[in-house]
């Protein structure tokens, strides 16, 4: 499947265009909310595993409707050695279908449904919907070195 086109902001400052990465894969995990426990461990994981990652020749975005400024915050809080992208207005999050319904506490709601998308040649070549974010960087971590 076709990777969705993006064009959005990154906590550096600099305009992110998907099609124009340079790497041999690309890793784009959507997640709800910056600074909250499950996305806290989630990125941690992301972060701590980045080198392993990058050895492999991936590039790591994590997005989220959050702000460019709560991103940055939460970056710097975290030490994040890769991106952050903001989809405010959910574009990215829409053409993934991560923006969802989503039901808590007998509450239906639209959310996030934390997903991860592994590109390769502007290719989808593997997802997850669903993610229990605990011990789901080592996860992609593996599938990245069966390839």
């Amino acid at each position: 499947m076709k990777a969705p086109n993006f064009k959005l902001m990154s906590t550096s400052g600099k305009t992110v265009q998907l099609n124009k990465v340079k790497s041999k894969y690309i890793i784009i995990y959507f997640y709800p909310k910056d600074n909250t426990s499950g996305c806290t461990i989630e990125t941690n994981d992301f972060n701590k595993l980045l080198s392993k990652f990058e050895k492999l020749g991936c590039t790591i975005y994590g997005i989220s409707k959050d702000s460019l400024e709560s991103h940055q915050k939460w970056s710097k809080q975290l030490k994040l050695k890769f991106e952050l992208l903001a989809d405010e207005d959910k574009t990215s999050l829409k053409s993934y279908k991560v923006w969802a319904k989503k039901k808590f506490m007998g509450k239906e709601f639209m959310g996030t449904v934390r997903s991860t998308f592994v590109i390769e040649k502007n290719k989808i070549i593997k997802k997850w919907t669903n993610v229990r974010a605990a011990g789901h960087a080592a996860e992609v971590l593996d599938f990245i070195k069966s390839c």
